[in-house]
């Protein structure tokens, strides 16, 4: 009888690693893009700082008809040296390529949007080599 407890124990254990791993560290979407406008990038927590940052995407949407709501896409950077690119970059108009998870974690941040990378950063208003529409 110990030693059918024992092999449930493990079973147990085992199944609840699995889910774990697969809840906090599976990715659910792989190489997503967002592009707009860097609101804000941020070190933050009590216990665990990480880095958290906004971006306002181009549009308007809204749940309620007759009303209007910004896009805003929340997300948590691993990645020190990215991170302070991006702090630098606020205001700016940014693509930024990400990976999503099923879940957050407090020291992976407190977002399930990982950004990885910058695919790029532009200024707003006209470029140095465009023509003026008239």
């Amino acid at each position: 009888m110990r030693k059918f407890i024992t092999i449930a124990m493990l079973l147990i254990v085992l199944v609840l690693g699995i889910l774990f791993w697969w809840r906090y560290y599976f990715p659910f979407g792989e190489r997503g893009v967002k592009a707009g406008e860097l609101n804000f990038v941020v070190k933050k927590g009590f216990v665990f700082k990480t880095w958290e940052g906004r971006l306002i995407q181009a549009g308007y949407r809204s749940q309620v008809p007759g009303s209007v709501q910004s896009n805003e896409f929340e997300f948590s950077i691993i990645d020190v040296a990215l991170a302070e690119r991006l702090r630098l970059a606020s205001g700016k108009n940014v693509e930024l390529s990400y990976t999503e998870y099923l879940g957050a974690l407090p020291w992976r941040g407190n977002s399930k949007f990982i950004v990885d990378s910058i695919i790029s950063i532009r200024e707003f208003g006209p470029q140095p080599n465009s023509v003026a529409p008239y």
